[in-house]
């Protein structure tokens, strides 16, 4: 961006305690062939690569459009799940809603950003093979996550890489705000490095199965409660309420657990209720949430962003 240093990654290593997994399972699909060909819904072909890695939902795969001049350096991933499994569903309308490569330009421009770690929105579709059916869609690859990167290093991430981090996951959630929408589920291991030369240092906020529409009256909902990676729910998420501040307290604690590889919460991580209950209590008390996660003071003004 503009004015601001890169994240190096190399520099951005550190360990986590634990890696945070979805509390909800989905059927999972069958391998899809090496080489396949699929079709979108504007009859764009695909062509399917090696799987480079799993979600919640399904597998994904990184893949090539098939041209005259197809790239060998499979450019793009696809995410392909069973058709009865709802996640992508969610994603792909959220996508179409907001990630259309026009609108992130545009936005760029006008605040004259170089980069931004918005996804964009390639294509989708559905699948048969092997008997079975599938929803997919197809997105920008993107590099290593930034979770890899913590289990890899063994250390926490340095203060000045956490905010260089912190920075370009604003500006994303700027824009997403901008268009009414919350991403609900900020973690490392959905910040993803930029693949492509040039964009290495870039990072990009993925997976958008829990984003949704600001709810509009802000009124509690059970249904909805607890929804999210437990130890970085906002207080809003743990009540159902899906909210812009909800995303900036989330980004908050995942800022804490980077850079000193604590939450006072964790160890009741079983218990949805008990772990909203501390997080309500220590947001009442910035100064023990900081002395027990720094064990002693914070550095610079960390404290008052917490607030």
């Amino acid at each position: 961006m503009s004015g601001r240093k890169p994240v190096t990654a190399a520099k951005t290593v550190g360990k986590v305690a634990r890696k945070p997994t979805k509390s909800k399972k989905y059927k999972f699909p069958e391998q899809i062939p090496l080489g396949e060909i699929i079709t979108d819904i504007h009859k764009r072909s695909w062509k399917i690569g090696p799987s480079i890695g799993t979600g919640g939902f399904g597998e994904i795969y990184s893949a090539t459009e098939v041209t005259p001049s197809c790239a060998k350096s499979l450019p793009y991933v696809i995410k392909i799940e069973p058709h009865e499994n709802g996640p992508l569903f969610v994603e792909i309308h959220v996508y179409q809603k907001i990630a259309k490569p026009a609108d992130i330009d545009e936005w760029m421009k006008a605040r004259k950003l170089k980069s931004l770690g918005m996804p964009r929105f390639v294509a989708s579709g559905s699948h048969s093979s092997g008997g079975h059916k599938y929803r997919f869609m197809v997105m920008e690859r993107f590099g290593q996550d930034l979770d890899s990167l913590l289990v890899k290093g063994g250390k926490t991430f340095p203060l000045p890489a956490v905010l260089r981090i912190a920075r370009q996951v604003l500006d994303v959630l700027e824009y997403m705000h901008s268009k009414s929408y919350v991403h609900a589920d900020i973690k490392a291991a959905n910040l993803l490095l930029g693949h492509g030369k040039g964009s290495e240092n870039q990072v990009y906020l993925v997976d958008f199965g829990m984003a949704s529409r600001q709810s509009a009256d802000c009124k509690n909902n059970p249904k909805k409660a607890h929804n999210g990676t437990i130890e970085f729910l906002s207080r809003d998420s743990h009540a159902g309420v899906m909210s812009y501040r909800g995303d900036l307290e989330i980004l908050a604690y995942n800022m804490l657990y980077w850079l000193t590889g604590r939450l006072p919460w964790l160890h009741a991580i079983k218990d949805c209720r008990k772990v909203e209950e501390l997080k309500r209590r220590f947001m009442d008390d910035i100064p023990g949430l900081m002395k027990d996660c720094f064990k002693g003071s914070a550095p610079g003004n960390y404290d008052t962003f917490m607030v």
